[in-house]
């Protein structure tokens, strides 16, 4: 027997848990079907190395409007990530020793004059295409426009490698409008940005959050449900799954990550620019890998070269006379975070004396439900690929950070295109399930 809703959610991230609690509360009838044994999609907070870690999205920000809405809205607060003592970077010949300061001081012109015109180009960051310059702006690369400042060599590589952090991935095709995109909801400050970025994280973890969302839904959960095949006829649309198991819906709301959208066969076939770029994908294809090292060192943080295999690092905690650090690199075939020796190899050209005594990740790119860490674009998306996949079809709606109008790449811009999906099917008069 085929199962009938109102409305399926394809991935219990959130993105989908949002969608789901909106549809639900407007009296729908919701089915969140998730592939993992979890919720949580790209976020997921465990104990490991002695302590609650985020192995995926971490921190949030009061300038991200959807996602502290929600916080407010279960009581949920936020801790500071520790204030750094100590700084490291290489200057392009050497890493030198400094302070915090002086590091947040060599990178502010460059990032100034990258920035500048990031509210003229975005005026209304949550409506990016409404933007009168992004059209020609999407195709020119990032690393075209930071070769054209006038930045001497210790600028020009610091500033590589802190658009490198946060892409996730290497810059050979970024897009110089995702990095305007997230200065510009940071009303154009690139230190405001930095702090959203890497300073505020969730009280209890991303779970805590994730979990006040799923309570308040009564929408329908079913875990271990990997979606292969969605088919749209009329009215309705058939979502299968891999176990063979076929429920229909009068809407399908998927948020499945860019870089697994292909593992699912849509009939009929999606428009040419979404499909185009299911192919090309994000470039957040990068590690992110957390380990402990020996003694309680003064906080700190560390750029590396772009291409390191660890760009950066930042200390975050002190447990049983350890430090956890985090660290990211561009590619997660560079690294293998799991083998405490490459990791120590990798640390040892950024910060000298420490030694690394334990690691952990999930690798996010080799997870077939995900195939990406967080999404960043390359040039060309903006102005093909995120109108085709926010269009959707009829019956079926695009949600994720990967489609999100605002901060793409954030938990906040998930929650938000949750929202819009949902106000996108309730916008239309409901046929009711049997």
């Amino acid at each position: 027997m085929t199962s009938r809703y109102d409305a399926i959610v394809i991935g219990a991230g959130f993105a989908g848990l949002t969608a789901a609690r909106e549809l639900s509360a407007a009296g729908r009838r919701v089915l969140v079907l998730e592939a993992r044994d979890r919720t949580g999609g790209r976020t997921w907070t465990e104990r490991r190395l002695g302590h609650d870690l985020e192995l995926g999205g971490t921190w949030v920000h009061w300038t991200q409007p959807f996602v502290w809405a929600e916080l407010r809205r279960y009581g949920i607060g936020v801790v500071p990530s520790p204030i750094p003592l100590e700084a490291w970077w290489w200057n392009g010949s050497e890493t030198v020793a400094g302070t915090p300061d002086e590091l947040l001081d060599l990178l502010d012109e460059p990032n100034r004059l990258l920035g500048a015109e990031s509210r003229e180009v975005f005026p209304l960051p949550y409506s990016p295409m409404s933007s009168l310059y992004a059209d020609d702006l999407d195709h020119v690369h990032l690393v075209e426009r930071i070769d054209q400042l006038p930045l001497d060599e210790q600028q020009r590589t610091l500033l590589r490698s802190f658009w490198t952090l946060n892409f996730n991935g290497r810059l050979d095709d970024a897009a110089l409008t995702q990095a305007l995109r997230w200065l510009a909801a940071a009303n154009g400050d690139w230190r405001i940005m930095f702090e959203t970025c890497a300073t505020y994280k969730v009280v209890g973890g991303t779970r805590a959050l994730i979990e006040a969302i799923a309570a308040a839904s009564p929408a329908e959960i079913l875990l271990g449900r990997d979606v292969v095949a969605i088919d749209e006829a009329g009215d309705v649309a058939a979502v299968t799954t891999s176990g063979g198991e076929t429920f229909v819906a009068s809407d399908v709301v998927v948020t499945t990550p860019l870089h697994a959208l292909a593992r699912i066969r849509f009939t009929p076939e999606l428009a040419p620019s979404a499909e185009r770029a299911i192919e090309v994908g994000q470039l957040g294809l990068g590690t992110k890998v957390w380990f402990s090292v020996e003694g309680e060192r003064p906080h700190f943080v560390a750029f590396g070269d772009a291409d390191w295999p660890l760009n950066f690092l930042q200390s975050e905690y002190h447990v049983d006379g350890r430090t956890i650090v985090i660290g990211f690199g561009p590619d997660s075939t560079a690294l293998d975070g799991a083998d405490v020796a490459a990791v120590q190899a990798a640390v040892d050209r950024l910060v000298p004396g420490l030694r690394v005594v334990e690691t952990t990740l999930h690798d996010w790119v080799a997870d077939p439900h995900s195939g990406e860490t967080w999404p960043m674009h390359r040039v060309g998306y903006l102005s093909t690929g995120l109108p085709a996949l926010q269009s959707g079809t009829a019956r079926i709606h695009f949600a994720g950070s990967d489609v999100a109008d605002g901060w793409g790449g954030f938990i906040d811009g998930a929650i938000e295109s949750g929202m819009t999906a949902a106000r996108r099917i309730l916008d239309v008069p409901a046929v009711a399930a049997d």
